[in-house]
């Protein structure tokens, strides 16, 4: 037997982004329970770095009401089935306007595993050009930062800068000795 065995499942709410899963579980103990589960795509998440500068958006996050600076990262609901290359590329393309003459693989990590299934893909970009944005209707109010290096690493601890995923993103790739 599994740890944890499906004995039934159930959509509670779907749209275009998300999926709400209530699963009814069977634990190895015997004892039955429920489970709510997120569903979304993987995401890719681009440290693009200058030298020593690194570029960052800065939006409003709605659900905590207030703006935040963090890597250009996303999804595409459209085509959940691109490559986390060309996923990684476009994203940087549509919220920077930069085009990376080289992007390095740094790894894969899991958002929030205790709730949701998306993962994310990290990718350093490198040899920048500058091109047009191409924000969606969600990325309106968009702004495009240039952060020297050592900002950045003061505002994360700082607590200024408190997404997760550029965090961790960033510290897998000095951990990596990508940067």
């Amino acid at each position: 037997m599994k740890d944890i065995e499906t004995l039934d499942s159930k959509v509670v709410y779907q749209n275009k982004w998300l999926t709400l899963r209530e699963d009814k579980i069977l634990r190895a103990s015997g004892k039955e329970g429920i489970y709510g589960v997120v569903e979304k795509p993987d995401f890719a998440i681009i440290i693009p770095i200058d030298k020593d500068h690194v570029y960052l958006v800065e939006q409003y996050r709605y659900t905590i009401g207030k703006r935040q600076i963090e890597f250009p990262q996303g999804a595409w609901e459209d085509n959940p089935n691109a490559s986390p290359l060309t996923l990684a590329a476009g994203e940087l393309r549509e919220e920077t306007g930069l085009r990376a003459g080289k992007m390095e693989y740094v790894g894969f990590q899991y958002l929030a595993y205790g709730f949701c299934n998306q993962g994310y893909h990290i990718f350093l970009a490198s040899e920048l050009s500058q091109g047009k944005q191409e924000l969606d209707s969600e990325e309106e109010d968009l702004k495009v930062l240039k952060m020297p290096i050592e900002e950045f690493k003061n505002k994360i601890i700082a607590g200024e800068i408190q997404d997760a995923s550029s965090c961790n993103a960033f510290g897998l790739a000095t951990l990596k000795g990508f940067i």
